[in-house]
């Protein structure tokens, strides 16, 4: 597939949810991230997705700090809170309004899980089971009176319309090469939550255009998140930077490490002596603590 010429000055970005201590795979990816930018004379710059109010905390966003300056990984520029950029996705939020792109949703999960059961089988996308479109057949009528009395919901891309709007896309995968967007098969995806202005989706791609990021290095579970990007990209005239996706660090049974199921944190190997510049060493060449590996070894 055809290569553009990539940019002269490459910006790529870490960015971690403060909902937990790092864990290895956070160190590893750290270091793949900052060590692509600096080989290229370039930057690479720290975000904070803490849009989460339920989970993220304080002493997270304190402790990724730490685990990462003792890991050796020095980011340029100052740390971006997307906490702190509210008005920036709300106005996205309602540019995509009055394109008519978007529509409140309504719906439970118990809701959308029923009308999934009942229809016998439902595609899955990026976000799990595709929402059967419920509340996008609602009046016009109704979806005003519902929102301005208060009833709890989300806002959700009308799939169908924003791809027939944006006609073909693509973007490049830094060792696949062109590839062809399929954001449809993720279907009518949440771009603000009910206890959240905002969602992953809309908050990554704006604050990547935002920040300058040139090259995304990201995990193979956000493989297909890129698909609805790059249909934000084009929706909101944002650039569209390079992706590159690396495997997930799994342990003994197959199981990728999280922070919610006691995979080794950045902190315990360090309160256990660890040496830091070993540990960068041994995670750049590929080497893991007894019982973790990369999946796709």
């Amino acid at each position: 597939m055809n290569q553009k010429p990539q940019p002269q000055h490459m910006v790529t970005r870490f960015a971690p949810s403060p909902t937990g201590r790092l864990h290895i795979g956070h160190g590893w990816s750290a270091l793949m991230t900052i060590d692509i930018a600096r080989a290229a004379g370039g930057a690479m710059r720290l975000r904070i997705e803490d849009i989460d109010g339920t989970r993220s905390r304080p002493e997270h966003v304190a402790g990724i700090i730490e685990d990462l300056r003792w890991l050796g990984v020095e980011w340029d520029g100052d740390v971006v809170f997307q906490s702190e950029r509210l008005a920036l996705y709300e106005d996205a939020l309602e540019t995509l309004r009055r394109q008519g792109l978007v529509y409140p949703c309504f719906c439970t999960r118990a809701e959308i899980a029923a009308e999934i059961a009942a229809s016998g089988s439902a595609p899955h996308g990026t976000d799990g089971p595709v929402y059967p479109g419920t509340c996008r057949h609602l009046d016009g009528h109704e979806r005003v009176d519902r929102v301005a009395r208060g009833d709890a919901h989300c806002w959700r891309l009308d799939m169908a319309r924003a791809v027939a709007l944006a006609g073909a896309l693509t973007w490049q995968d830094m060792d696949a090469g062109e590839i062809a967007a399929r954001p449809e098969q993720a279907g009518d995806v949440v771009l603000a939550r009910k206890d959240a202005p905002t969602s992953y989706h809309l908050a990554a791609t704006l604050d990547d255009a935002e920040m300058g990021i040139t090259h995304v290095m990201r995990g193979d579970d956000l493989r297909d998140a890129t698909h609805i990007h790059r249909l934000l990209q084009a929706l909101l005239n944002l650039p569209t930077p390079y992706y590159r996706f690396h495997p997930l660090l799994v342990d003994a049974d197959g199981k990728r490490l999280a922070k919610r199921s006691g995979s080794i944190a950045l902190a315990d190997l360090r309160d256990a002596g660890t040496d830091p510049a070993q540990l960068r060493d041994d995670l750049r060449a590929g080497r893991f603590p007894v019982g973790i590996r990369a999946a796709s070894a």
